[in-house]
């Protein structure tokens, strides 16, 4: 169909979340009351794909949580890191990161479990990160009490730029210098003195 790559195109600009190719297949036949195979939206797709990335553009469409994003390109990120750092006043604390690589890792996981990896509270941590959508609620054990369970939230995969969590980096893939990156936005919390994580533990 003619336009088909533009009105996906329209679709992947206007959303501030990776967009799926089910969404945009629901909502292509309804607007445009065709029917669409996965394989004419797929080549569509791909056609934006390649043109943007040509050295033209300072962006290009990436796959991310299972979904279609604009994402600025890896000779752009300083630039874009350097503006974040001067318009973000506030971090997440050391303790937050903790915690949500704990649930990133453990998933799904109960506060308890959680609080006996990092021999302290998680109340605060996991309470700013529900805050920010990073994590969610997805359930309950089955053990006494029957405690909530968390896990990670689809905004988790688009913050990190990951596809599914099989593209988290192993452990032993880790390296110091994996840690000192700019962020992507201003999701940061400063843990307040005095709160739960506070005593003693370093931000």
């Amino acid at each position: 169909m003619e336009r088909l790559a533009q009105h996906i195109e329209s679709l992947i600009f206007s959303t501030d979340q990776p967009v799926t190719l089910e969404e945009i297949k629901t909502c292509l036949e309804e607007v445009l009351e065709v029917s669409f195979t996965e394989e004419e939206l797929l080549e569509a797709i791909g056609q934006l794909k390649e043109r943007y990335e040509q050295e033209d553009y300072a962006f290009a469409i990436n796959e991310i949580a299972e979904g279609y994003q604009f994402l600025t390109k890896p000779a752009f990120h300083n630039t874009v890191g350097v503006y974040l750092r001067q318009t973000t006043r506030k971090r997440l604390s050391r303790a937050a990161l903790e915690t949500l690589s704990i649930i990133a890792y453990k998933q799904p996981v109960t506060k308890s479990e959680m609080e006996r990896i990092r021999g302290v509270s998680c109340d605060y941590s996991i309470q700013k990160l529900l805050e920010k959508e990073l994590v969610a609620i997805v359930g309950r054990d089955e053990g006494p009490g029957r405690p909530l369970l968390y896990g990670t939230s689809e905004k988790f995969m688009d913050y990190f730029g990951l596809k599914s969590l099989r593209d988290l980096p192993k452990p032993k893939e880790f390296k110091e210098s994996d840690f000192m990156i700019g962020e992507q936005a201003p999701i940061e919390e400063d843990v307040p003195e005095g709160s739960e994580e506070g005593g003693g533990e370093e931000e």
